[in-house]
C-alpha cells in the first residue's frame, strides 16, 4: 500500500523520522518520477530545530510535524492545565490532510528501520494493532486490519467482470493484494510494478503471511516506474488495474497529472476492463464524490461507482475506492458477476477471505444521504 511515484503523476507524500522513543514527526513532500523536485523541495519546505535534536519539516499549507504532549493535572500561573514533554515508547500517526487529529500506538519493540532511494520504512510491534508499518511518515498498515483493504481493494473489481484473464497491480510490494488475487482461478497472468525492492523484501521478512503472495507461479515481478511501465504497456492489455500505488482521488488531486497518468492506465484497459483505485475518506469534508466521478467520466467513458469500507487504522476509520470501466461490455460494480464467495481454491493463502463477501461487496455502494447531497462549490 504505497503512493505513486511517476514522471506525470503526481503525489503529496511524507517522509518519516523517528527518533529512538518512537515519536511520530512526519513532513510533507512533493514528489514526481521518485525525485523530489529541488524547486518545489525549497518552496514547500521550511525546517525547525525541535527539542532533542530531531528535525522536523514544515510545509507551507502543512503543519506536519507531530510531538505527543499529553494533558497534565499539574496547573500553571493562569490556573490552566499544562503541557508535558513527549511520551516515551508512543507513535503518534497524524497524516497531513487530517489536521488536529491523531491515532496514537503504544511501540512494544523496534523491528525495522531502513531507507532506500525512494522510501523511508519503520516498522514496529504495536501493543494492540500487531506489527505496524509506516512508509514515508505515512501508516502502511497494520497487521490487526491489514486483509480489509487488501480484499476489498481486490475483489471489488475481479469479482465485477466475467473471467479476468490479465491483471496489473501498480504498487503493492507488500504482496497483500498478490495474495487476494490468487484466488481467482481465472486468472492466467498476475503483473506488478513496485519502484522499491526494499520494500517487496522487507515484506517477506517480518509479514510472510502477506508476502505470500508472491509465491504465486503466475505472478511477474516488474522493479521500476509504474508510469514508465504503463507507457510500455501495448493498447488493451489487462482485464483489470489496480492502482496500489496511487494517492487518493479526491481533493488532494492533482488534475492535469491525474488526466494524463489514468489516461495511460484506461489505454492498457481491454474494452470493458476495470480500474481499481484507492480514493478519499466520505468523512473528508472537502471530498465532492460527484466532482471525482465527473472527472473519472471523462476518461473511462464506462460505468463508475465510489465504494467505501471500514479500516480502523487508516485516518477517520474509513477508505473510499474508484471502480471505472472503460467503454466495451457494461459493468455493474455493485452486483458481483464473479463471485469467490463458492470457491474451495483459495490461491496461495490459507483459508477463505475474512472480510469479503458478495453481501459485503453490494453495500460497500451505499452511500449515506450526506455525500449524496455534498455539491460542488464550482
Amino acid at each position: 500500500m504505497a503512493k505513486v511515484n511517476g514522471g506525470v503523476s503526481a503525489e503529496f507524500m511524507a517522509k518519516g523520522n523517528c527518533n529512538g522513543h518512537g515519536y511520530g514527526v512526519v513532513s510533507t513532500e512533493f514528489k514526481a518520477n521518485g525525485k523530489v523536485s529541488g524547486e518545489l523541495h525549497a518552496n514547500l519546505h521550511r525546517k525547525e530545530k525541535m527539542r532533542d535534536g530531531v528535525v522536523a519539516e514544515h510545509g507551507n499549507n502543512f503543519f506536519s510535524s507531530v510531538s505527543l504532549l499529553p494533558f497534565e493535572t499539574e496547573n500553571n500561573s493562569n490556573g490552566d492545565a499544562c503541557f508535558s514533554s513527549e511520551i516515551p515508547g508512543w507513535y503518534a500517526d497524524a497524516p497531513p490532510l487530517w489536521p488536529g487529529e491523531a491515532h496514537v500506538y503504544k511501540v512494544e519493540k523496534v523491528l525495522f528501520r531502513g531507507k532506500s532511494e525512494y522510501h523511508d520504512l519503520f516498522i514496529f510491534e504495536s501493543a494492540t494493532a500487531g506489527k505496524i508499518v509506516i512508509l514515508d511518515g505515512y501508516l502502511q498498515l497494520s497487521e490487526k486490519d491489514e486483509f480489509v483493504y487488501q480484499e476489498m481493494m481486490t475483489h471489488l473489481a475481479l469479482c465485477s467482470i466475467p473471467n479476468p484473464k490479465k491483471v496489473l497491480l501498480i504498487g503493492g510490494g507488500d504482496g497483500g493484494i498478490l495474495r487476494e488475487a490468487s484466488r481467482h482461478s481465472s486468472l492466467e497472468q498476475i503483473d506488478i510494478c513496485e519502484i522499491d525492492k526494499m520494500v517487496i523484501d522487507v515484506y517477506k521478512q517480518f509479514f510472510p503471511d502477506i508476502a505470500v503472495g508472491f509465491e504465486d507461479p503466475r505472478v511477474s515481478v516488474y522493479i521500476g516506474d509504474g508510469v514508465e511501465f504503463l507507457k510500455s504497456v501495448p493498447q488493451a492489455t489487462y482485464d483489470a488495474i489496480i492502482l496500489d500505488a496511487f494517492h487518493v482521488m479526491g481533493p488532494g488531486a492533482q488534475e492535469v497529472a491525474d488526466k494524463h497518468f489514468l489516461e495511460s492506465v484506461a489505454r492498457a484497459l481491454r474494452p470493458g476492463g476495470v480500474l481499481s483505485s484507492p480514493a478519499e475518506s466520505m468523512w473528508n469534508k472537502n471530498f465532492i464524490l460527484e466532482d471525482v466521478i465527473a472527472d473519472c467520466r471523462k476518461i473511462f467513458k464506462g460505468s463508475v461507482n465510489y465504494a467505501w469500507t471500514t479500516v480502523p487504522a487508516y485516518s477517520s476509520g474509513v477508505v473510499g475506492f474508484m471502480l471505472c470501466a472503460t467503454e466495451g461490455a457494461p459493468v455493474d460494480f455493485k452486483n458481483p458477476i464473479n463471485p469467490i464467495d463458492e470457491v474451495p481454491n483459495h490461491g496461495v493463502t490459507k483459508g477463505p477471505p475474512k472480510f469479503y463477501n458478495s453481501e459485503v461487496h453490494t453495500a460497500a455502494f451505499c452511500l449515506p444521504s450526506f455525500v449524496k447531497g455534498r455539491r460542488s462549490k464550482n
